[in-house]
């Protein structure tokens, strides 16, 4: 089935589950959330293809439709808010007939595939992010952050995919591949290089502060 959606191209690529802060201030923008908001209608994040120009903006044929959680209005018309993404769809269609960007989208989602593979894979992954993020957390000293990982395989891809500090261009392949084990197994090629070269540095900076001198002997 299709639909009519207000598109909002950004350099971001957004997954069903996550959360992204936006500040408006464009004046289109400002129109497409306010009529949003007042509907109570979704809009449609995209990510803006490279060659793209101001108010011509291109977008990837695949998004994620987003539903404002949170939003505040500044007294000059600005506004900050928060919107999370639910579905993900495909334009077949986009026009300008209002200010914003608008297309004809429909739904685009995962093919079902056996659920012994997609446990494994997903077990796979899930070790290995927990992995990415104890060493992550360790780094910056904040050993004490607890992460909730989805427990259905496809949400865990999408999460992942979220997180993994990785081209928006590769997110873009995450977000459009249609295979949930497809996913899994090219973000587990992602997590073994990362947590691997994660390893090395977090080893590297526990050996240099283990040799440096203590500056207190030195006065």
């Amino acid at each position: 089935m299709a639909l009519e959606l207000p598109l909002f191209p950004l350099n971001v690529v957004l997954f069903p589950g996550a959360e992204l802060p936006l500040h408006i201030f464009e004046p289109r923008y400002r129109q497409m959330i306010n009529e949003c908001y007042e509907k109570a209608k979704p809009f449609g994040v995209v990510l803006v293809q490279p060659e793209s120009t101001l108010y011509e903006e291109e977008p990837y044929t695949v998004g994620t439709m987003a539903e404002i959680e949170a939003l505040d209005r500044l007294q000059d018309g600005r506004m900050n808010l928060i919107a999370k993404g639910t579905q993900r769809f495909r334009i077949l269609r986009q026009h300008r007939e209002k200010p914003y960007l608008s297309g004809i989208v429909e739904l685009y989602r995962d093919v079902a595939e056996p659920e012994q593979t997609l446990l494994r894979y997903a077990n796979y992954a899930r070790n290995l992010f927990e992995s990415y993020l104890q060493i992550l957390l360790e780094v910056v000293g904040k050993e004490d952050i607890e992460f909730n990982l989805p427990a259905e395989p496809e949400e865990l891809s999408h999460f992942i995919a979220y997180f993994l500090d990785v081209q928006d261009e590769q997110k873009q392949r995450f977000l459009e591949l249609t295979s949930t084990v497809q996913r899994l197994q090219e973000e587990v090629h992602v997590l073994r290089k990362e947590v691997a070269f994660m390893r090395e540095i977090l080893t590297m900076s526990n050996r240099f502060h283990t040799d440096a001198p203590d500056r207190s002997m030195l006065n």
